[in-house]
């Protein structure tokens, strides 16, 4: 297999395609333009339910319309922070995060690492035994340094035993290529 022309998102639909079966329950924890969201509404078809998390109604309202445009209508949208997903979704096959801004929206907003990790610990708490947490983390510019090390940090100190981490770096591309992030739980 070759990686020239993929990218952490690229690895990131790869890794959901061949894991999210019709009818799972699924979250995508940040929202941003939809089309994660809207990915996560096709692979887990009519039977399947996705719950999609973002801070920024701007990020709401975009993936709402984008998932009328598609005809996609088994979806809940909360315009809410990913770390409190657990208040609303007691069991999921799959949690999708893409931490940093809002593409095209205002960069003074994003994600911290206070938030972002209490939300992944909240995801390990809710995924299925086969399930799995996914992250695309795009740490660069002023902002994502601080969040990408942190994150880090808390994902070198998973306990071994319960969960395998898989982190995927183009170690030699230039202006901070995305990093992709798997998080399984050991069975």
């Amino acid at each position: 297999m070759t990686y020239f022309d993929k990218n952490a998102l690229k690895l990131s639909h790869e890794h959901m395609k061949a894991n999210i079966k019709e009818g799972d329950t699924v979250i995508d924890a940040t929202a941003g333009r939809g089309r994660d969201t809207l990915l996560l509404s096709e692979l887990v078809g009519d039977s399947g339910y996705v719950f999609a998390f973002d801070i920024q109604k701007d990020a709401i309202d975009s993936t709402r319309a984008l998932l009328e445009e598609n005809g996609r209508c088994n979806a809940l949208l909360i315009n809410e922070s990913h770390h409190l997903m657990a208040k609303y979704v007691n069991k999921a096959k799959a949690v999708v995060f893409n931490l940093g801004f809002l593409p095209g929206g205002d960069h003074s907003i994003f994600s911290h690492s206070d938030t972002s990790i209490k939300a992944i610990d909240a995801a390990l708490s809710i995924i299925d035994d086969d399930g799995f947490v996914s992250i695309c983390s795009y740490y660069g510019g002023d902002t994502g340094f601080e969040e990408r090390d942190a994150l880090l940090y808390y994902l070198e100190n998973l306990d071994q035993q319960k969960y395998t981490v898989m982190l995927q770096s183009f170690h030699n591309r230039k202006n901070c290529p995305p990093l992709f992030i798997i998080i399984e739980k050991n069975r």
